[in-house]
């Protein structure tokens, strides 16, 4: 949601590794008769570790198998290796979690995904009354993107100027102030165009059908159910408790640049677009649950997959990105925010998974790297 490519785009390299878990069978690869597949995916996380990021984490799941790695350094400058097992900010993630919300309650008839906005948020939205719940949704709603405003970039341009904010605390209305005065991008939806902002004013649509904070029903109807005892909406709470790797900003000084700890800082900037803290596993379960229907009615879980193309690399449904790799169609989201990028991809039968996690840091790339991953676990 917030992302290291708002800042400055340099940094140094890392090169520190290491593994552990069950080796995935089955996968086949150009070099399959040469190597096991738990070695294959331990070195591209490696290669990832030693370019472009202090920390890497991964989960596999193939047909019931489990393969778990991690590579690089908990935090620079020490040898402390990092947790296979650790949490770290999800971001944009966060969508799914919403959007699953949001269609349970349509399916409870608590809502339709054609209410207006204004239906359910009189006057906080210009065009509300044309504005649907499924626009939101699905991200074409024409509302500008408030991270993306020239007002949020000054307050979040540098990483002194995300330092000396990171212990405020953001309400929704603040964030939606971002976008005040500012006209629809274009008529609700004839097109797609991602935007943050429609996922706060869904937090707002969910606490006033539910009287409960959307924090509140995710955990009942999710984080509990599900068992995800490694996830929260951490809101106001600027520390991840338990093990965790720690996130880095560039700075600039005189001739070089040098990390910045992000670590801590205070989400309710990101609210519900991209305030989640997961681990591997627990994404894993989510989106496993998801895809099988375990968590909407089956009306509901028609309208999670109908996608709209974006022009970009991937189509988006209801809160789920969707693409194809080695021509499978997968499903989930990425995630990016200060210090940490992550990204969940499934099957749509939920026999394969992929979820990463990583803290971006060096000169190279890291899309190579996932790539990679993409391939090696989905194959044809």
């Amino acid at each position: 949601m917030l992302s290291r490519r708002t800042m400055l785009k340099v940094g140094v390299a890392t090169a520190a590794a290491g593994g552990s878990g069950l080796l995935r069978p089955t996968a086949r690869t150009a070099n399959a008769d040469q190597m096991t597949p738990g070695v294959e995916l331990q070195e591209i996380i490696d290669e990832l570790a030693g370019s472009a990021a202090s920390a890497v984490v991964v989960e596999v799941r193939d047909f019931g198998k489990v393969w778990r790695g991690s590579s690089g350094v908990a935090e620079l400058g020490s040898a402390k290796p990092v947790a296979v097992t650790g949490r770290f900010r999800a971001g944009s993630i966060t969508k799914s979690f919403v959007a699953t919300v949001v269609l349970q309650l349509a399916g409870e008839r608590r809502l339709r995904l054609d209410d207006t906005v204004e239906r359910w948020l009189p006057g906080v939205v210009a065009d509300g009354d044309r504005i649907t719940v499924h626009h939101l949704l699905q991200h074409t709603s024409g509302i500008v993107n408030y991270t993306n405003t020239r007002e949020f970039r000054t307050l979040y341009g540098t990483a002194d100027q995300v330092l000396a904010i990171r212990d405020r605390t953001w309400t929704p209305q603040e964030l939606l102030n971002f976008t005040a005065g500012q006209p629809l991008l274009f008529e609700p939806g004839t097109t797609w165009m991602y935007s943050n902002t429609n996922y706060i004013l869904l937090a707002l649509v969910i606490q006033r059908v539910t009287g409960n904070h959307y924090a509140k029903e995710a955990e009942r109807r999710l984080l509990h159910r599900l068992g995800l005892h490694g996830t929260e909406f951490p809101g106001r709470r600027s520390v991840i408790a338990g093990p965790h790797a720690h996130g880095y900003l560039p700075r600039k000084v005189d001739d070089h640049v040098e990390p910045v700890d992000i670590t801590r800082f205070n989400p309710t900037v990101t609210g519900a677009s991209g305030e989640l803290v997961s681990t591997t596993a627990d994404l894993n379960e989510f989106y496993r649950s998801l895809l099988t229907g375990w968590l909407l009615r089956p009306e509901q879980q028609s309208e999670l997959l109908q996608i709209r193309s974006t022009g970009r690399d991937y189509d988006y449904g209801l809160g789920l990105e969707t693409k194809l790799v080695n021509g499978i169609r997968v499903w989930g989201h990425d995630g990016d925010i200060f210090g940490c990028q992550a990204a969940s991809w499934i099957t749509e039968d939920g026999r394969r998974q992929l979820t990463i996690a990583f803290n971006p840091w060096g000169n190279g790339d890291p899309k190579p790297s996932i790539e990679k991953l993409l391939a090696v676990v989905f194959y044809s």
